[in-house]
């Protein structure tokens, strides 16, 4: 395919992808890591960043990505399609190469087509991941072409183990400290910053028709799908995202105590994701919970705060 050999093309695809990182709620990769691991961690953002673009079908115009990887370019919303096409070139992220002095490039030893993909390929040998998270991501995506509201909280919960989750397993892979203790906390805090984000995208969630509030808890406080779509919340949605975002709240206090059990620049980049979701859930707290005018976010001020008392009290427990 002659896209997949521009290598101009592929590089732009790949700036508009990565950029995105200094939009997120947390830092993806701050200037403090080693540069080893900030490259690795940037790598792992591109996959999930472009899983979730193609998802959300936020690819950009002119189906360059479609065409790297395989998939009809004419077909823009078809997503599932999209998505196999991406899980195809995942698969061979994890094949063996072919032949000695493998130079990743596209094409060669069957390698992957996208640059991100191509970008993750020394990541995964070098640090033995597994396909597990990768594949889970890819399954969230697909899940959210298929399903378009949750009854419980524990349908959330689970749509998170697979969006989120592997993120924070990753993570802790990449920098060598995962223990089975270590994940638990870090699935709460996952799962936490999912939770946040949900509740400051209400309403571009619900522009693309898909509700990340259970449906059960809509009903407890007498939230409807027209109260979502206003431009600004009544009381009742005010109490229903309050709610929520105390039970995301709880969630990171749980996983908080991830960060007294690491220490040095990993402890920084973990207080920096735990002190993000804190400052996330603020900056909806001092909307007044009103998030349907749109994302509530954090100032720079808010967000250092909070890092700054999560490593106040990793101090205090190590």
């Amino acid at each position: 395919m002659t896209a997949i050999r521009q290598p101009s093309t592929a590089g732009t695809i790949e700036h508009a992808t990565l950029s995105k990182a200094a939009g997120e709620n947390f830092p993806v990769a701050p200037f403090f890591l080693p540069r080893a691991w900030r490259d690795d961690l940037m790598a792992l953002y591109g996959y999930a960043r472009l899983v979730d673009d193609i998802g959300d079908g936020d690819l950009a115009p002119g189906g360059a990505d479609a065409r790297l990887l395989g998939a009809d370019p004419g077909r823009p919303d078809d997503r599932l399609a999209l998505l196999d096409a991406f899980e195809a070139d995942l698969r061979r992220v994890f094949a063996p190469a072919a032949a000695p002095g493998d130079t990743d490039a596209p094409g060669d030893d069957g390698g992957p087509r996208h640059p991100l993909l191509r970008a993750l390929r020394p990541v995964v040998r070098r640090h033995s991941l597994p396909p597990e998270p990768f594949l889970g991501l890819i399954r969230a995506n697909r899940q959210d072409q298929l399903v378009r509201r949750y009854e419980t909280y524990g349908e959330l919960l689970a749509y998170c183990e697979l969006s989120a989750n592997p993120v924070g397993d990753l993570v802790l892979r990449v920098t060598g400290t995962m223990t089975p203790e270590r994940l638990r906390r870090s699935d709460a805090v996952c799962t936490a910053l999912q939770i946040a984000e949900h509740l400051q995208d209400v309403a571009e969630d619900l522009a693309r028709d898909r509700i990340y509030l259970p449906a059960e808890d809509m009903r407890r406080f007498h939230v409807t799908e027209a109260d979502l779509a206003a431009p600004t919340a009544n009381a009742s949605v005010r109490a229903l995202i309050a709610w929520q975002t105390d039970r995301a709240r709880r969630l990171l206090d749980e996983g908080t105590p991830l960060v007294a059990g690491v220490h040095g620049r990993l402890r920084l980049l973990l207080a920096g994701f735990t002190g993000g979701g804190r400052a996330a859930l603020g900056a909806i707290t001092a909307a007044g919970f009103d998030v349907l005018p749109g994302p509530p976010k954090p100032t720079a001020a808010r967000l250092l705060r909070e890092v700054g008392s999560v490593l106040r009290s990793a101090r205090g427990e190590g």
